[in-house]
């Protein structure tokens, strides 16, 4: 029966987890930011399942409500605000490529080295390793408070960057129309007086 247990849970923990890789994927090959935050919410909703699958509900519950919901809904709203379209495809960056590559190279050697060296080591069963809210209210909220405070002032800044960057195109277009019409007025004031 315990070994049953043991198998479904495994089972789960597994297609959660592939369920986070393709949405992962999926965010990557989307060419829309809007299909691209909905497949966030996916990763967001199986990472969570997994916490609960580990025995963190606490945290299961915080992913749901701060990530999947708070969170992608600032992220929908700056799409939308910004009404960013279709993303156009290039070729690629040959820097990406020349970084790209091997940074995967030595990622996948090192998840691999990892994987091959503690294989042997032991398991710790669900609920085992403590993690109450008060425990983890603690830790967020003393130990690591400034780097909690940093994170959420640079969202800020970088959503209003979003939207600065976003709406500046039209602004310097507009801008620079000024610029000539006053440019054009006194000529023609000019040209008014001769006549």
């Amino acid at each position: 029966m315990l070994q049953d247990f043991e198998m479904l849970h495994l089972t789960l923990f597994l297609f959660f987890g592939a369920i986070c890789v393709a949405g992962a994927i999926n965010l990557l090959v989307q060419r829309h930011p809007i299909d691209s935050a909905l497949s966030l919410v996916v990763v967001m909703a199986s990472l969570a399942a997994e916490y609960l699958l580990l025995g963190a509900e606490f945290v299961a519950a915080i992913q749901v409500i701060v990530y999947a919901g708070a969170i992608m809904v600032l992220f929908i709203f700056t799409i939308m605000l910004l009404n960013a379209g279709a993303e156009e495809r290039t070729k690629g960056s040959r820097v990406a490529i020349v970084l790209g590559i091997p940074g995967l190279v030595i990622g996948a050697v090192l998840v691999a080295w990892t994987l091959l060296h503690r294989a042997n080591a032991e398991t710790v069963s669900i609920g085992a390793l403590p993690g109450t809210p008060h425990d983890i209210a603690w830790l967020l909220f003393h130990d690591f408070l400034l780097p909690f405070e940093v994170t959420s002032v640079l969202i800020l800044i970088a959503i209003l960057g979003a939207v600065v960057l976003a709406s500046r195109p039209d602004a310097v277009a507009r801008r620079h129309h000024d610029t000539e019409t006053a440019k054009a007025a006194p000529e023609l004031v000019g040209a008014g007086k001769e006549r």
